[in-house]
């Protein structure tokens, strides 16, 4: 719609994450780095984290992109974590292209081992990539440390690589899974962009989406600098806010966007709306306990109004609720 009136060969923000419009920061440049070295190199484990819209799953996709080039890797791809354990066998086989029809989950893991030692034996790659990995229970982390224990004398036989919400670092610091923990070799984390990174960042997608452009024209600093305001950073929301204000330009005819229009988006998106957690009640007062205590104050209220001096000790029983 608008990508004539901009002269736009096609859309600079659109939310899929395509690996031609990564912005190499420092942070992403190392956790790319991180994922490719340890999957080359037969590291077994590495586990990237990040909140929500920093550009995870745009950083896999630039990793898958970097092994479809070599032709010894086979990899599993999970996007879906919210499986049972044995779905999690049945995905993973599946998507290396072994049979799973009325296979239980012995007869599955068999034939996985079986697949990993015969490309072990052929210095073949085989990588195991868990997107989302955040909402992985307890029960399949633990599978996903099992298969670890595939190995040779010299080398992991299966890689895997975790992508998920700082959650993941959450569940992997419990104790039931630390011994998962320790068999971690590489590790990163993606954070917000700063503000020289946003204009950066809308820089390198206007310049893919359109060869003569000069930076300063559709989006000014005043403009990227409300960008960044509302955003704080995450891609993720930078790309809703430039596509919203683009189409908002074009609506008034105007060949650059302004503050105003980045203000108006960001309160038409609700950005300005934080997601605050609710108050956890204190530990050993559940609503009944809480309803007796209410009931008791009101009953020495009662007592209070009918005579009794209020200077005079008041004897409550051991048994009654107090607060």
């Amino acid at each position: 719609m608008y990508k004539a009136f901009f002269s736009l060969t096609r859309n600079p923000f659109e939310l899929t994450p395509d690996p031609a419009f990564l912005f190499s920061t420092k942070r992403h440049n190392e956790a790319l780095a991180a994922l490719y070295y340890g999957v080359r190199r037969h590291k077994g484990f590495v586990v990237v984290t990040g909140e929500v819209g920093t550009g995870k799953t745009l950083l896999l996709r630039c990793l898958l992109q970097l092994l479809k080039q070599s032709t010894d890797v086979a990899y599993a791809y999970m996007f879906n974590s919210l499986l049972s354990p044995a779905e999690f066998l049945q995905y993973i086989l599946a998507d290396f292209g072994l049979s799973v029809s009325g296979k239980n989950k012995s007869e599955l893991l068999f034939e996985l081992s079986q697949f990993l030692i015969s490309r072990g034996s052929k210095k073949l790659t085989t990588v195991l990539i868990v997107d989302e990995a955040h909402h992985l229970s307890a029960e399949i982390l633990e599978e996903i440390r099992l298969l670890t224990n595939l190995e040779t004398t010299e080398d992991k036989l299966l890689q895997i690589v975790l992508v998920g919400q700082p959650e993941l670092d959450d569940k992997l610091d419990s104790v039931r899974l630390r011994q998962l923990k320790q068999r971690i070799a590489l590790r990163a984390r993606l954070d917000p962009l700063d503000e020289n990174e946003t204009k950066g960042y809308i820089d390198r997608r206007l310049q893919i989406a359109r060869k003569d452009y000069q930076s300063n024209t559709i989006f000014p600093p005043q403009t990227i600098a409300a960008v960044y305001q509302h955003s704080r950073g995450f891609p993720r929301l930078i790309n809703t806010i430039c596509e919203n204000a683009l189409i908002a330009a074009y609506a008034r005819q105007i060949s650059s966007v302004t503050p105003e229009i980045v203000d108006n988006v960001a309160r038409d998106l609700r950005l300005h709306v934080v997601y605050m957690p609710e108050p956890e009640r204190p530990d050993g007062h559940n609503e009944v306990d809480i309803q007796r205590a209410t009931n008791a104050l009101l009953d020495l209220y009662a007592g209070s109004d009918s005579g009794l001096d209020t200077g005079q000790a008041v004897q409550v029983s051991e048994h009654e609720p107090y607060i």
